[in-house]
């Protein structure tokens, strides 16, 4: 956190020095309306509202724009960064709160450009940094189905930023150093589902904006795309080929099953922001767009990524378990984590980590229970899991106000133990300041 806020200051400092370029940044229109490869979920000869409902679940606009149990798409939902709090503001129609008043343009400029209606630069956790690669009819394809959905009044909460984050002229200095108002180009020498696997990738569904290191200035690290990094606490594993730390080992159906249905055999489930962006988006794809995406993902220069992660899939003391007890003598530094699993967990994911009743609840060659630090691991005992994929519910309760940090942590380094065959590095510390981000 440190790194950052101290980092994203200097961005400031050095965008100071920069004045003329922020100005321009401020003020610079590329009137590009960019190409798009043509969808499978969204054919160019498809009614605008059916190409625009299938393009906003790619772009997955109401994960963000949405709070839980609120109405969809009318903003609200908080994001909470080193340096205060955004809050996504509504997006609907309406024309007091919402965007009803807003026109093409204006709404075009906000997607490739970052600049609200009213002239001010937007946020970059609104991801413009991605949408810039979409083509101007998607995008007004996009809004005309916002605005046939009922219009919410619901005001906006302004964000609650430190000084000099507060100062959205500031922006225009970031912009000047970071972002690239371009649009997609299709590369000649790629096939046309390559193509569109890095329009998917890079515009609508934004996957580097979560799974790509930051820099100092807090931007996505160029030439380090898709390598992986922490956001909200969680852990966004690197998805570049790698045969080790990324997807290498993985086949084409598993990672495709793991984007549609936020679970492959032996890979991995989907819990946090990535069980979001499976519920309501990613499950609704095209299968022929999905494995585009795949493709693309396949054909990434293959990176290990900041503090990679290596998987045992076959870890010696759930392989010599049964479903039912544990095979080995438990060390006494994890004699507590064990007890705690075995009254709150081992019932569903039981202690061979096949788990039953749903394939979700396996923990065997999960990226999560290899990683030493357990960042989602802790994340999901904290917060539980609560998707809806392909007509299943998929449910973990939340343990937070049952357990204690120590007895959180404790739960957490056996699971790691157990399953990842590695030290788990989880402290009490660690947990509670999980559990401030999650609350």
């Amino acid at each position: 956190m440190r790194r950052l806020v101290l980092g994203a200051a200097a961005v400031i400092v050095v965008g100071g020095a920069a004045v003329i370029g922020g100005y321009f940044a401020l003020n610079r229109i590329n009137p590009d309306p960019g190409t798009a490869p043509v969808l499978a979920g969204a054919p160019k000869d498809a009614p605008v509202l059916v190409r625009g409902r299938y393009l906003t679940l790619a772009a997955d606009c109401v994960a963000c724009h949405t709070v839980r149990g609120g109405k969809p798409f009318a903003g609200g939902l908080s994001f909470a960064l080193p340096f205060g709090t955004l809050y996504a503001p509504n997006i609907t129609a309406d024309p007091a709160t919402g965007i009803g008043k807003w026109t093409d343009d204006e709404f075009v400029r906000a997607m490739h450009d970052g600049v609200r209606n009213d002239g001010k630069i937007l946020y970059p956790a609104f991801p413009y940094t991605s949408y810039t690669q979409l083509s101007r009819d998607d995008i007004l394809a996009i809004k005309a189905y916002l605005f046939s959905l009922p219009a919410v009044s619901q005001p906006n909460r302004e964000p609650e930023l430190w000084f000099p984050f507060n100062q959205r002229w500031a922006m225009g200095f970031w912009k000047a150093l970071f972002f690239h108002n371009q649009r997609f180009k299709p590369d000649p020498a790629k096939s046309v589902q390559w193509n569109t696997g890095y329009y998917m990738a890079f515009g609508l569904e934004h996957c580097g904006e979560c799974h790509t290191p930051r820099n100092i200035g807090f931007a996505v690290e160029s030439g380090n795309e898709m390598a992986g990094e922490v956001i909200e606490g969680w852990r966004a594993p690197n998805l570049t080929p790698d045969p080790a730390h990324g997807l290498g080992a993985w086949s084409d159906d598993q990672i495709a099953d793991y984007l549609m249905r936020g679970h492959a055999d032996g890979r991995g489930s989907a819990a946090g922001p990535m069980g979001e962006a499976v519920e309501h988006s990613l499950q609704y794809m095209d299968r022929r767009d999905m494995d585009a995406l795949v493709t693309y993902l396949r054909n990434m220069p293959p990176r290990e990524g900041n503090d990679p992660v290596s998987i045992d899939a076959k870890p010696a003391a759930a392989m010599a378990a049964t479903a039912m007890a544990p095979a080995r003598a438990t060390p006494p530094d994890q004699r507590r984590g064990m007890k705690l699993f075995a009254e709150a967990c081992a019932s569903c994911h039981q202690w061979n980590g096949i788990g039953q009743q749903v394939h979700y609840a396996s923990l065997l060659g999960l990226r999560s229970v290899n990683d030493p630090h357990g960042a989602n691991v802790v994340e999901m005992i904290l917060e539980g899991v609560d998707i809806h994929v392909q007509g299943n519910a998929v449910f973990m309760p939340s343990f937070a106000r049952a357990y204690s940090d120590v007895e959180i942590a404790a739960m957490a380094n056996f699971v790691i133990e157990q399953y990842g065959d590695k030290k788990g590095l989880v402290t009490p510390g660690d947990v509670a300041a999980r559990r401030i981000r999650s609350e």
